[in-house]
């Protein structure tokens, strides 16, 4: 009989890299973003819807764009970045790398448009602003985008802000259109921090994400900041204030295409150090041949399962608040509850299941899961 072979060691690349060979991009995919995608995936002839929005949308009239005004990097043009961003496909595994460009503009920026051939396009500003490490996670960042098919909704977002545009004086017939802009700017944020973590997985290199984080919000000037008090600066944002400052919060991200820098540097920060990042760069991670099996229920559970977590841990004073409202209400329906089936039975109290008289009667037995609520959590960990 022969005996199981022993599990090998994953492929490097020259600079000692995990090569993550037919890593689907679900691996990478933010919880709410996965969930979403993988519900549109599974609808019978996705693909297809997506090539005739991408037409609808003038993907080609936006690549003709820039290849008429900016410059279409290869290896005489920008050589640095073509060998860049080919070391980045070599990681993901990306069988056909997109076009890149770099376009002049000296707002640090970086987009990725189209569906059947996505391209890429860098501003000066951002190639001026990163070192070498530093764009090669945002070009993993922006390839990130295009496994996922990000893209799409990336057109969609400028046109439909377009249209916002055109008719937004009508006081009734824009609200639609408000509210699915509203929601796919929330997905278009979680998008991005799910290009973060593929561009965490690409270069394997979080001091270079950090960096770019820390550029974003305070421009080159790495020697005058500290990363571990930009970190912490992140938290502080998480957990300060009270109700108010909750609210202003969600005001200020209304309209926001991507995460503030610090809470992208918390974000980052968080899922490099979890066992998900740790176990993919080991060989186990869902594949892309698989993805035509993967279930929206799992996806969804997946996300609830993060998202309750995430809920437990937060600082938030929003959050927080809403976390004790519905603790405090699920306490007082119990309560009611009891009293109506007191009732029922004529005011009787069921001894079948006694009330307890004592904290020790109150805890739940060893085969019992204890209670869910704010108390079961506890205080997230320090980091």
């Amino acid at each position: 009989m022969t005996e199981p072979s022993e599990p090998s060691e994953p492929d490097l690349d020259q600079a000692g890299r995990v090569i993550l060979t037919g890593i689907s991009s679900r691996a990478f995919e933010h919880p709410a973003d996965r969930t979403a995608l993988t519900a549109m995936r599974a609808l019978p002839g996705f693909d297809q819807l997506l090539r005739i929005a991408s037409g609808m949308l003038r993907e080609r009239q936006y690549r003709l764009v820039f290849l008429s005004s900016a410059v279409r990097v290869d290896e005489r043009q920008f050589g640095d970045l073509h060998a860049l961003l080919g070391e980045v496909c070599a990681v993901l595994d990306v069988a056909e790398r997109p076009e890149l460009f770099v376009y002049n503009d000296p707002q640090p920026n970086a987009i990725t448009l189209g569906v059947d051939q996505p391209f890429i396009a860098l501003s000066s500003g951002l190639y001026e602003l990163t070192d070498p490490d530093e764009r090669r996670f945002v070009l993993a960042h922006e390839v990130g985008h295009a496994m996922s098919g990000h893209a799409l909704y990336q057109s969609l977002l400028l046109h439909l802000v377009n249209l916002i545009g055109a008719i937004g004086w009508l006081p009734v017939g824009a609200l639609g259109l408000r509210a699915l802009y509203a929601a796919l700017r929330e997905w278009q944020r979680k998008a991005e921090l799910s290009g973060d973590r593929a561009g965490l997985l690409a270069t394997q290199d979080l001091d270079a994400g950090l960096r770019m984080t820390m550029k974003l919000a305070g421009g080159a000037h790495l020697d005058r900041i500290d990363v571990d008090a930009f970190l912490k600066q992140g938290e502080d944002y998480e957990a300060s204030g009270d109700l108010r400052d909750g609210v202003l919060k969600l005001l200020n991200t209304e309209r926001s295409t991507h995460p503030f820098a610090a809470v992208r540097a918390v974000e980052l920060n968080r899922w490099a150090a979890s066992d998900e990042y740790r176990t993919i760069l080991t060989g186990d991670y869902p594949h892309r041949d698989d993805d035509h099996a993967a279930s929206f229920t799992d996806a969804m559970r997946d996300a609830a399962r993060a998202y309750k977590k995430r809920i437990d841990e937060s600082k938030d004073p929003l959050v927080g608040a809403v976390r004790n409202l519905s603790t405090s209400v699920g306490s007082a329906a119990d309560g009611i509850f009891d009293w109506i089936s007191r009732q029922a039975r004529g005011g009787v109290q069921d001894t079948t299941h006694p009330e307890p008289d004592s904290p020790a009667d109150e805890a739940p037995a060893d085969d019992e899961p204890p209670p869910e609520g704010n108390g079961s959590a506890g205080p997230a960990p320090e980091r």
